[in-house]
């Protein structure tokens, strides 16, 4: 009776939103099976409607292992790496992260998702202005968005428990390590041609730093272009 009533639920779980079991194997597969553990952020990847934050034209690709295109010269990075940042971020319920590039508004959503209150910042306005309204109407409230250039983070909001980057600049950003607590993480991919995932934390002492991954993101536009090394 008791298994019974487990397929029941489950049943009834997919009826009422048949993209779960897409969801579900997008953590079980591209998720655990590389490593990832913090409970947290797998439970919030199943929870958040990614095929809700991509183009209508990429839905039936949303839980796909790979980056997709979201409009204006950006994508969606891959799952995988959405919560590999966000463990390394070492969120948790009641943190305040500042996010740099909100893009389509899925990072945010899953750090919204975690009980982080997230603030995001986004160079393009239009991108910046649907993703505030995706995120409005799936109802992420512990969500703040302001359109510019992120280089300076949000100095009002700080200090922050972790700072997120989704845009590679060529060198770190003096003012997002500025902006973090004691203890605090910053988790930013650096790099021009080779990028690094690189983990910034901040301790009594200062900075310490880690470089974790090689990856792939798009340039950090703005002022962090200025910081680009001249081309001979």
């Amino acid at each position: 009776m008791i298994l019974f009533t487990g397929v029941l639920v489950m049943a009834a779980v997919a009826a009422a939103d048949p993209t779960q079991a897409a969801r579900d194997r997008m953590v079980d597969e591209q998720l655990v099976s590389r490593g990832i553990t913090d409970k947290a952020v797998l439970g919030a990847m199943r929870r958040v409607p990614r095929h809700e934050l991509v183009p209508p034209e990429m839905r039936a690709r949303a839980y796909s292992d790979q980056p997709l295109p979201i409009g204006f010269d950006q994508t969606i990075s891959q799952p995988a790496i959405v919560a590999r940042m966000t463990e390394l971020a070492a969120v948790r319920k009641g943190s305040r992260v500042l996010e740099i590039g909100t893009g389509s508004g899925y990072q945010a959503a899953v750090l919204a998702a975690m009980g982080a209150d997230v603030y995001t910042i986004e160079i393009v306005e239009p991108l910046g202005q649907r993703a505030a309204r995706d995120l409005a109407r799936l109802g992420y409230g512990n969500v703040k968005t302001r359109i510019g250039d992120g280089y300076q983070g949000w100095p009002e909001a700080a200090p922050f428990d972790a700072v997120i980057v989704t845009a590679a600049p060529p060198r770190v950003p003096e003012p997002l390590k500025s902006q973090l607590k004691p203890g605090g993480r910053l988790v930013i991919p650096v790099g021009e041609t080779v990028q690094e995932l690189v983990v910034i934390t901040r301790t009594d002492k200062g900075f310490r730093e880690e470089r974790t991954h090689r990856v792939g993101f798009v340039p950090m536009t703005g002022r962090a272009q200025q910081q680009q090394t001249p081309q001979r």
